[in-house]
């Protein structure tokens, strides 16, 4: 059984392409991506990172523990970065490094 951790926290700073639109979101800009095991953490890490910044919520699964965000560069940084944090400092998470690509 894994433990409790953010296997991945990723910020895609310029999309290009088409990626918004093959992803199924409506709104362009940065894209923020993590996973989180238990999954049912993911309802935690969104409300935790759309408290955060002006994000939009593009995806999130209780099931996968998927999250997608999405917004200005600054802003998907900033949610990205306090849903890991809310993981780690209150529930006791351990994490992966946020990356950019």
């Amino acid at each position: 059984v894994p433990g409790k951790q953010v296997t991945m926290a990723h910020i895609i700073p310029n999309p290009q392409g088409e990626l918004h639109e093959r992803l199924g979101l409506e709104s362009g800009g940065a894209i923020g991506i993590m996973t989180i095991t238990p999954s049912e953490a993911a309802i935690i890490a969104a409300d935790a990172a759309s408290k955060a910044g002006n994000v939009e919520i593009g995806f999130v699964d209780r099931f996968t523990g998927s999250l997608v965000i999405t917004g200005d560069v600054a802003d998907v940084e900033a949610a990205i970065r306090a849903a890991v944090n809310t993981l780690v400092s209150i529930l006791g998470f351990t994490a992966a490094d946020v990356t950019r690509s």
